[in-house]
């Protein structure tokens, strides 16, 4: 019997419920997998509570995974039962077994395990995309990265330091800025000590940012805005402590002529041709030892509750996965 991860209404971690599910067949275009790995994501929080809102319940959340092919559907030519494989934009990773469209899957590479694979799919291939194409980061680049100790933070640390960008960081204790400074975080801010707009003055020497990836949301609106130095660019990739309140436009004026950007890698991969790419130059990127991505903790996927808590009490760091 197979089980999965359910939710029948949106809540607190108390509403994921352990149970049996059947898992059929295929249908064209299509392939069923059976899980090794499952990425755990801050999105998956909001799909529970109901932020994101989901258009069917009850329903078996989680984006992203890794595991073997175990049966092929009509019209698919490009994987075999027995390949590994892996994604990060699909709804319903939850699941010890699932089906899932096939062009939402990319071939793994032997060199990746698939732990790894269930770390990097949704976080690392956000990185790639936010770094390579919303703002592209050359050596000249100077970034602040909010939350840099995360599993996204942490691969944005190695991906930046690769490239020769400096990247400022923050973090909410001296425990994360090790880890985040280790990562190659050129300088880590610990934000319960420090002023962070204030040490972004004092770093850039009055210069500011060109950009601000802010996966956090409320908590730091609209003060990541005064880290851009004038035409900077507010990337708003996530809500960890909740959404960025409705603001009037001319606030991005009266800051500096600011342009400002609510991205998801779900848009950024959309085509094929555009998945494939992100994830070969993430695989590339692991491969060549610039960006190095073990899971920092695991738990069993029917404990997928106690996860939540842990993630959203922020007493992880790094990434995590699931294990069925």
């Amino acid at each position: 019997m197979t089980h999965a991860i359910r939710i029948h209404g949106t809540g607190g971690p108390e509403v994921l419920t352990w149970e049996a599910v059947e898992v059929g067949e295929p249908g064209p275009g299509e392939v069923r997998i059976r899980q090794t790995a499952i990425g755990l994501n801050y999105i998956d929080t909001y799909h529970r509570s109901g932020l994101y809102k989901l258009a069917v319940l009850p329903a078996v959340i989680g984006m992203e995974g890794a595991g073997r092919v175990e049966a092929v559907g009509p019209g698919v030519s490009e994987f075999k039962v027995g390949d590994r494989v892996a994604y990060g934009t699909a709804l319903g990773a939850y699941a010890e077994a699932r089906v899932i469209a096939a062009d939402r899957l990319v071939k793994l590479p032997d060199s990746i395990s698939d732990a790894t694979a269930a770390s990097i799919m949704l976080q690392g291939m956000t990185v790639r995309y936010l770094l390579r194409e919303t703002y592209p980061c050359t050596a000249d680049t100077v970034m602040l990265f909010h939350a840099a100790a995360g599993g996204v933070g942490l691969i944005a640390c190695q991906w930046a330091k690769a490239i020769g960008a400096t990247m400022i960081g923050t973090v909410g204790s001296d425990e994360k800025a090790a880890l985040a400074k280790a990562a190659g975080c050129t300088h880590v801010i610990n934000y319960r000590t420090e002023d962070y707009v204030a040490r972004v003055r004092e770093i850039t020497g009055g210069a500011m940012c060109d950009v601000v990836y802010d996966g956090v949301g409320k908590d730091t609106f609209p003060s990541s805005l005064d880290c851009l130095k004038p035409k900077g660019l507010w990337v708003s990739f996530g809500n960890a402590s909740g959404p960025v309140p409705a603001f009037d436009m001319a606030l991005l004026s009266a800051k500096g002529s600011l342009f400002a950007t609510r991205p998801t890698l779900m848009t950024y991969t959309a085509r094929r041709e555009d998945l494939v790419a992100n994830a070969a130059d993430l695989f590339s990127m692991i491969e060549k030892g610039a960006i190095k991505v073990e899971p920092s903790r695991s738990y069993a996927l029917r404990d997928a509750a106690q996860a939540h808590r842990d993630l959203e009490a922020r007493l992880t760091t790094g990434s995590i996965v699931l294990i069925p």
